[in-house]
């Protein structure tokens, strides 16, 4: 494995050690490969030089705008290079990047930029409807990213003198926000390195990095496995493909056309690549890795991601809170037919992962629990929430909220949410193994599962189906299908057939909304 600056061989494994920050990484690669092609964002090229130069400018702009180390810049666009200087920035300044998803309303940006105390929000014009629409004023400086090289070219190219160490905070990210609203996770330089180092160290390369990489990001910045995957590029020197909002026509033409090798997506965008017309294998042949997570994957969708697309396959877990990915299904495990198909994977090195029960007790194989995570890269806070943190982060371990059990191999198989949880008589039912089986029927496009109280049985499973287009399923037939796959007790009592399920600003589905359905009203929601 190459651990030295010195420029390498295509293919090789890149890995730099003496790299801790961020800060290192812009000067770095810079100095040692400057004509190096950093970040292609629609016909828009930056190298390694442009983008620490660009971003050099940038920080100065900062610091004569009167912000200093801790001070928060909002980023409110789609993806773009300015992204990217502005995170390089945030870095040599000690300031701390706030991705805001372009797609929340007007009330829920402004919680963002108020709770996190904003001082300068980038704003791409796009967007100026939602700002304008805030009930609270904006932050005291906006600087537009259409104006943004006018904004600092003034200010010289020369580098900050502004030194991070790996525990400094550079980003907060804020949860999607189910229920409540949403919480600032601080994440610090050490995030972005930690699985990385480890991984290296322990000579592991489930996931990896090589010379003439072309890695495309289909997870916008404003998640942090989107952040994370373009940071982990970075560092290792490749080239960065941003797409200013996914689109799988788009996805599958830039995979073709610019030679990608390795994407990062969540399991929604696979299907929407392998679905979109006249797609098929040759469109694919480029591509040595991809590393999908974000959600669970039904079998269905991930056999037929490895037949038509002949490639490595890495399935990442991990939340906001971890600094993204903690646990990883390393690329020989995905064999069809294999149980560990179903896992999340396996720890990194490094890394621990225990489940226990309701009183904080530690269980063994076999029992589910809640998932808790002990890794370097963890978060450093909920920003301004101490109480939410001590909850959350109990002495180095981030209690994920998970439902999950170990196997004898130390792998992790997921239930769900333990929230979610639905007790029919006496036994706990887990939606996303009714739902990873609904979705393989083949008239079955999507399937949320939720619990309804029953007089009974305390609750019964209530299942919500997006037909694929074409006759539907009847509720019969559904119900035919999963008698041999499931026990009785997690088998839908009802089936109710609708066009979509809702979603937050986020993507991610609002089971507790279709939950509320059954349940307003009641004194409590468990039966």
């Amino acid at each position: 494995m190459e651990t030295s600056g010195a420029p390498q061989t295509r293919g090789a494994r890149l890995h730099h050690p003496e790299l801790s920050t961020l800060v290192h990484t812009s000067r770095f690669h810079a100095g040692r490969q400057p004509g190096a092609t950093a970040v292609i964002c629609e016909d828009r090229r930056l190298t390694y030089a442009d983008l620490h130069h660009r971003s050099n400018r940038f920080a100065h702009a900062l610091t004569a705008a009167g912000l200093a180390e801790g001070d928060r810049v909002a980023y409110l666009g789609k993806e773009s290079e300015h992204y990217y200087e502005a995170l390089f920035a945030c870095a040599k300044t000690g300031t701390v990047l706030v991705p805001v998803n372009w797609r929340l309303t007007a009330p829920e940006v402004a919680h963002i930029l108020q709770d996190s105390g904003t001082r300068l929000l980038l704003l791409e014009d796009a967007f100026t409807p939602t700002v304008e629409g805030m009930a609270t004023e904006p932050p005291e400086t906006v600087v537009r990213l259409g104006s943004l090289a006018t904004w600092s070219s003034r200010y010289d190219d020369t580098e900050p003198e502004f030194e991070a160490t790996p525990d400094t905070p550079v980003a907060q990210l804020y949860t999607s926000g189910t229920t409540g609203l949403p919480k600032g996770v601080v994440l610090a330089h050490r995030t972005f390195f930690a699985i990385r180092d480890r991984m290296a160290a322990a000579g592991v390369d489930w996931i990896d990095w090589r010379a003439g990489d072309i890695a495309l990001i289909g997870i916008p910045g404003f998640h942090v496995g989107g952040l994370w995957w373009a940071t982990q590029n970075f560092n290792a020197g490749t080239t960065v493909v941003a797409m200013r909002a996914f689109a799988a026509r788009q996805a599958v033409d830039l995979i073709r056309d610019l030679g990608i090798t390795t994407a990062c997506v969540v399991p929604a965008m696979l299907r929407m690549m392998l679905t979109e017309p006249g797609v098929g294998a040759e469109d694919f042949t480029t591509l040595r890795k991809i590393v999908y997570g974000g959600s669970p994957i039904s079998e269905a969708l991930l056999e037929e991601s490895l037949t038509v697309v002949d490639c490595d396959f890495a399935q990442i877990y991990g939340l906001t809170e971890t600094g993204n990915t903690a646990v990883c299904l390393p690329p020989a495990a995905h064999v069809p037919g294999s149980p560990l198909m179903q896992a999340a994977g396996r720890p990194y090195p490094g890394v621990r992962v225990k489940t226990i029960d309701a009183r904080g007790r530690e269980l063994p194989p076999g029992e589910v629990g809640e998932v808790c995570l002990h890794t370097p890269a963890r978060m450093v806070e909920y920003w301004g929430l101490p109480d939410r943190t001590a909850e959350t982060l109990v002495d180095g371990w981030i209690h994920t909220g998970d439902a999950g059990h170990l196997d004898e191999d130390g792998y992790l198989f997921l239930r769900d949410r333990i929230k979610d949880a639905i007790l029919v008589a006496g036994e706990n039912v887990y939606p996303a193994e009714i739902e990873n089986t609904l979705e393989s029927h083949p008239q079955v496009a999507e399937a949320v599962v939720v619990g309804a109280p029953d007089e009974r049985w305390g609750e019964y499973v209530h299942a919500f189906v997006v037909p694929v287009s074409g006759p539907p399923p009847t509720a019969r037939d559904l119900h035919a299908f999963l008698v041999p796959r499931l026990a009785s007790f997690k088998l839908p009592a009802r089936y109710e057939l609708v066009d979509a399920v809702p979603r937050n600003p986020s993507g991610k589905i609002l089971r507790r909304e279709l939950r509320d359905r059954f349940w307003s009203g009641a004194a409590r929601n468990v039966n």
